[in-house]
């Protein structure tokens, strides 16, 4: 995993951010409504005070209505749907085999920190520190490679999304001058499988399914839109 001071260069790199805006992403989704990811719900006091304080300094430059919630992205899935002719869907073969491969590993508990304030050319983090390399380990498990390089994972809490072509020299002395003393220590017993609507940026984050890592158990929140009942009848039954 890269460290804070090669983040910063990588941002740097590059004289401007990148601007986000607010459309359909009809070319990306092609009509499939949810987009399915793994990751941990860190929507704590603790993790929203620091990532509210991050929103407020840093107003000027991110775009208004983002409202997904504190979390630490595992690995991306694609779009729940069983059509195996796209590349890119989560199926519930796909499912099965992430479940399957998370036992195996038997990944105990964890504590991560979550800390400073640092940022990508699309969005400031907030950089997290995993002293046992958990979390690269998941993310090689959960993450589907048509989506890039693991070894370029930065686990992060997102804070907004950059509203414009923002100078990055500018932004970086906004970064530098917030402050930054606040760490918050998380357990992490479970991690979840969440979806998005695939039509909206920045949009509310709901929980599929939580894998309780000390048990290895599987609870539900909803059903899987792409699993037919008695798969997950089955599936339930086995884990």
């Amino acid at each position: 995993m890269a460290n804070l001071f090669d983040v910063r260069k990588k941002f740097l790199e590059n004289p401007y951010t990148i601007k986000n805006v607010r459309q359909d992403f009809s070319d990306w989704h092609r009509g499939r409504p949810y987009f399915a990811l793994w990751a941990i719900d860190v929507d704590c006091a603790a993790v929203q005070q620091q990532v509210q304080a991050a929103d407020q300094h840093l107003a000027d430059f991110l775009l208004d209505g983002y409202c997904r919630q504190p979390h630490v992205t595992l690995g991306i899935s694609g779009f729940l749907s069983d059509q195996p002719q796209c590349t890119d869907n989560y199926s519930a073969s796909d499912f099965e085999a992430d479940i399957s491969a998370l036992k195996s590993a038997c990944i105990p508990p964890f504590e991560i920190e979550i800390g400073f304030l640092a940022s990508f050319s699309s969005a400031p983090f907030f950089h997290i520190h995993d002293s046992g390399n958990h979390l690269d380990a998941l993310h090689q498990i959960l993450h589907s490679m048509i989506y890039g390089e693991r070894e370029q994972y930065i686990p992060h809490v997102t804070v907004g999304l950059y509203s414009d072509t923002w100078n990055t020299e500018m932004v970086d002395h906004r970064l530098n001058a917030f402050p930054q003393g606040s760490v918050t220590r998380c357990l992490i017993s479970r991690i979840s499988l969440m979806r998005y609507k695939a039509s909206e940026i920045g949009g509310k984050l709901v929980t599929i399914a939580d894998y309780d890592l000390r048990q290895g158990a599987l609870q539900w929140r909803q059903p899987l839109p792409v699993m037919p009942d008695s798969f997950q009848a089955t599936l339930m039954r086995d884990i």
